[in-house]
């Protein structure tokens, strides 16, 4: 019985990706970003991240920022920026300080943590076959996907 069903499970997952090779390449975008979106989401939910958070410790790994430059290198309103901050700081990833330059300007430095969650992450998009590890040629494929995104 056992093999049996083990036998409708594969037929099944046959008949699935079947289906799927016959869905218009829109469909099959739209499925995959979903997928690897849930699924990323997923990892960054287990180390205390959002995606805003993670873009915002992508642009501090290039140095320190002001709060209003992260916002418009982020695309988000100032008040988003502020709320994502506060939530980087509180576990750890990010620190605010005085410029060197300008004591009155705050900026916002990535700390040690910061680098090593951002490092995992970056590591987990590439490797993880759960993510794009799956995909053979990844430098390649975000190539072609940031030409499909910048065509005008």
């Amino acid at each position: 019985m056992a093999q049996k069903e083990g036998h409708d499970v594969a037929g099944a997952a046959d008949a699935v990706r079947a289906d799927i090779r016959s869905w218009p390449t829109g469909r099959l975008l739209s499925m995959a970003a979903r997928l690897v979106e849930s699924r990323f989401h997923d990892f960054l939910e287990a180390h205390g991240l959002t995606h805003a958070g993670l873009i915002t410790l992508h642009h501090l790994a290039e140095g320190p920022l002001a709060q209003r430059e992260l916002a418009r290198l982020s695309r988000v309103t100032d008040q988003t920026m502020s709320r994502t901050i506060e939530h980087l700081r509180r576990a750890g990833y990010v620190g605010k300080g005085p410029d060197e330059r300008d004591r009155r300007r705050v900026l916002v430095r990535i700390t040690p943590a910061g680098a090593e969650v951002l490092a995992h992450a970056r590591e987990e998009e590439r490797g993880s076959d759960r993510l794009l590890g799956a995909v053979d040629e990844y430098d390649s494929f975000r190539e072609q996907l940031i030409r499909l995104i910048t065509i005008v």
